[in-house]
């Protein structure tokens, strides 16, 4: 039942949670127009154009839904509520000045709606429909993954990289860490694109933009772990070894993707010969070279060696105590 002509949600949305969800769900039906304004700062912790995509994809359904995105330089935390809720109010006065009501589920509504002469509208201020908070989010995610939208969730997932050079048990070890925490995990990519090892440089970014397609893909569907079968770095360094160059481009997908930690495979397995390895009188050399470009970049890893069942329980117990899982 529409009562109102132009509603106000606003917040930091930081992050966006199902509670945010269900208030602009219950404003948007009161209201022939709703404007979602999301407020900005310079030490927000989420970047403010991905929380505006997630808003943006969130409510794409509402054709009367308008999300706009403005810069916090009104609030003083300084000042008690009352004193901080009057320029809030200056403020909506000036940039949304058709406003005819607010929603909201914060103890700010009554002295804001007090200074500006209009109704709020409150929405489960008790935290009993969707009991969540943005401050509990950020504490611990995965403690209320079930409040996370799953547009949300992918900013949340803590990618886990298992790099090293062959026959290391990464396919089997990423395969059986994702079973565990009961979530998903990118293959090789190499290994479902090529029949031989005569590369040629097509293929090496064939295989580079594969992987990193697949991170993105996987990681929406992820339950917060997910376990990468190596990375880019590792098409870089056979882009080197095959063709003597690594295309600028592998350089650009690098970058694209960010691993929380990486577990180097030592080469202490027996080495298992398949069609596509070919560098078994190398190991001490390739495995050098992969430690090395973990280091060059100083990124976070740590070694694994030991048995397959072995490399599988330290890995397990790393995750559980890096991550609190």
């Amino acid at each position: 039942m529409i009562r109102y002509q132009h509603g106000l949600v606003f917040g930091k949305f930081l992050p966006v949670h199902q509670g945010h969800v269900a208030l602009v769900d219950f404003a948007a039906m009161q209201c022939e127009r709703l404007t979602v304004s999301m407020s900005v700062t310079p030490d927000d912790s989420i970047a403010p154009e991905l929380r505006l995509d997630w808003l943006q994809r969130l409510f794409h359904y509402y054709p009367h839904v308008e999300i706009v995105q403005e810069p916090d330089d009104f609030h003083d935390p300084t000042l008690p509520l009352v004193e901080a809720t009057r320029l809030w109010a200056d403020f909506i006065r000036w940039r949304f000045p058709t406003v005819d009501v607010f929603f909201c589920s914060e103890e700010y509504g009554t002295p804001l709606a007090h200074h500006l002469g209009l109704p709020c509208v409150y929405f489960d201020k008790q935290r009993r429909q969707v009991p969540i908070s943005a401050t509990q989010l950020r504490a611990n995610p995965w403690a209320h993954w079930h409040y996370i939208p799953p547009t949300v969730r992918p900013y949340f997932v803590k990618k886990i990289c298992l790099f090293g050079p062959e026959s290391t048990g990464k396919s089997t070890l990423s395969e059986a860490l994702a079973t565990y925490f009961r979530t998903t995990y990118v293959p090789e990519m190499a290994r479902l694109l090529l029949q031989s090892n005569d590369i040629t440089v097509a293929d090496i970014l064939a295989i580079g933009h594969a992987q990193t397609q697949e991170v993105t893909q996987q990681e929406r569907i992820a339950n917060k772990l997910l376990f990468c079968d190596t990375d880019v770095i590792t098409t870089q360094i056979y882009a080197q070894h095959y063709l003597g160059l690594v295309p600028e481009v592998l350089i650009q997908l690098e970058r694209q993707v960010h691993y929380d930690h990486y577990f180097l495979l030592d080469i202490d397995l027996p080495w298992v010969a398949d069609n596509l390895r070919d560098l078994g009188h190398r190991r001490d050399e390739m495995f050098s070279i992969f430690k090395a470009e973990l280091e060059k970049r100083q990124l976070p890893y740590t070694l694994i060696s030991g048995t397959w069942d072995e490399r599988f329980e330290k890995i397990k117990h790393i995750i559980q105590t890096l991550f609190g899982i």
